[in-house]
């Protein structure tokens, strides 16, 4: 338990250390007046050891958690573990990529979705938990953390191709490419809601506690720390003085975190609109100030890069390694199971991409749209896949 809590505080002191960094990156952008004070920049400089700092401090938090597990494999096995390792492996795609470029405003919008990643997992259980015999196998650790970090450099493709959209789209006329843009900036601030209200209730110390029919047919328990809005295949209430679920899930569907998912999702609507009302133009208009100094062309290879980097490590750690590690799970290489599904769909994606890029040409403003795209894709099969549709890997 000992090692449990330290893991816990050098996590802490991570989320602060990207914090940190993130207003430094910003001074960075923010105070420089030509590309070659742009890229090295005092306030840049400081904010890469601040970032350094905090990935050496979550790559502690990792490796503690990983011997305090105590059967020996990754802690990469819940919700909270994964995300918080997927977090991590953003963090060292990007410090890698900033050395090879030296662009701040990378890093400005890198380490907050790390920071929102890490906020994210933060709302899940974080007990050890061992694993069941089955999975108990060191491929698991191989086929998880590899996907991960292929996923993690995919993701810095995104942030690149995101700095670019901002940096290239005229966001004071009305256009389908401003609408879309402001539409991964809603999205990001849905996952906020789902921080603010998990948060809230939490506080609260609300918990409704039911009894239901699982997919084997035996009866389990269950316990909502939202308000139910949908409940579970077959339940039964053992707090009646909490609120009754207005519908009943079918055995394939958590009704728990479709609950969570539609509370998250009203929370964030609602930020939306006040952040609108208070800015009256598009929140994306907040960020693009801190775009307008990147080199449209590097932030273009930079994204690319990044696939060609990503793709096959994803190949690898999603495809092949899941394949071997499912055979001696479950005695087949391959199941339907929705997770390896997504899983696919989102390597034909990315397949899509290069194919693309290569041989239609699909530089600029195209590519940048498929990197965002493909990672709001892998972000579906990490909250949607895993929460809500019920499967083997199911992390909730």
């Amino acid at each position: 338990m000992e090692l449990a809590s330290l893991s816990a505080n050098l996590l802490l002191v991570s989320f602060i250390a990207y914090l940190v960094a993130t207003m430094f990156f910003g001074g960075a952008v923010k105070g420089t007046n030509s590309e070659a004070t742009y890229q090295n920049n005092r306030w840049g400089n400081i904010a890469i050891v601040i970032t350094i700092i905090g990935f050496i401090s979550h790559l502690g938090y990792f490796i503690l958690r990983w011997i305090a597990t105590g059967h020996g494999q990754a802690p990469v096995s819940n919700m909270f573990e994964f995300t918080t390792a997927f977090g991590m492996m953003i963090v060292g795609a990007f410090i890698l990529l900033f050395f090879i470029y030296r662009t701040p405003s990378l890093g400005l919008f890198a380490l907050p979705l790390a920071v929102i990643i890490i906020g994210y997992a933060s709302m899940f259980p974080r007990e050890l938990s061992p694993l069941i015999p089955a999975l108990q196998s060191y491929w698991l650790t191989v086929h998880v953390i590899t996907a991960a970090i292929g996923e993690a450099i995919l993701a810095i493709s995104a942030v690149a191709g995101l700095v670019y959209l901002l940096k290239n789209i005229d966001l004071t006329k009305k256009s389908k490419q401003r609408f879309w843009l402001e539409s991964v900036m809603f999205t990001l601030i849905l996952v906020v809601g789902f921080i603010l209200s998990s948060s809230t209730f939490a506080v609260m110390g609300y918990e409704a506690k039911f009894t239901y029919v699982n997919q084997n047919e035996q009866q389990a328990q269950i316990v909502y720390n939202y308000p139910p809005l949908f409940g579970m295949n077959e339940y039964e209430s053992l707090t009646p003085d909490k609120m009754t679920p207005l519908a009943e899930m079918p055995a394939i569907v958590n009704g728990k975190t479709l609950t969570t998912l539609v509370w998250s999702v009203a929370t964030g609507i609602v930020l939306y609109l006040l952040l609108r009302l208070i800015l009256r133009r598009p929140v994306a208009t907040l960020f693009q100030p801190f775009a307008k100094k990147a080199n449209s062309q590097v932030m273009d290879e930079i994204g690319y890069r990044s696939v060609l980097i990503g793709f096959p490590v994803f190949t690898l750690g999603a495809l092949i390694f899941a394949m071997i590690w499912a055979h001696e799970a479950w005695s087949r290489f391959w199941g339907w199971d929705p997770k390896e599904v997504w899983a696919l769909i989102t390597w034909l994606f990315y397949a899509a991409y290069l194919h693309l890029r290569l041989s239609r040409g699909w530089e600029g403003k195209k590519s940048a749209w498929l990197a965002v795209i493909g990672f709001i894709i892998i972000m579906f099969n990490l909250i949607a896949v895993n929460l809500i549709i019920a499967g083997l890997h199911s992390y909730a």
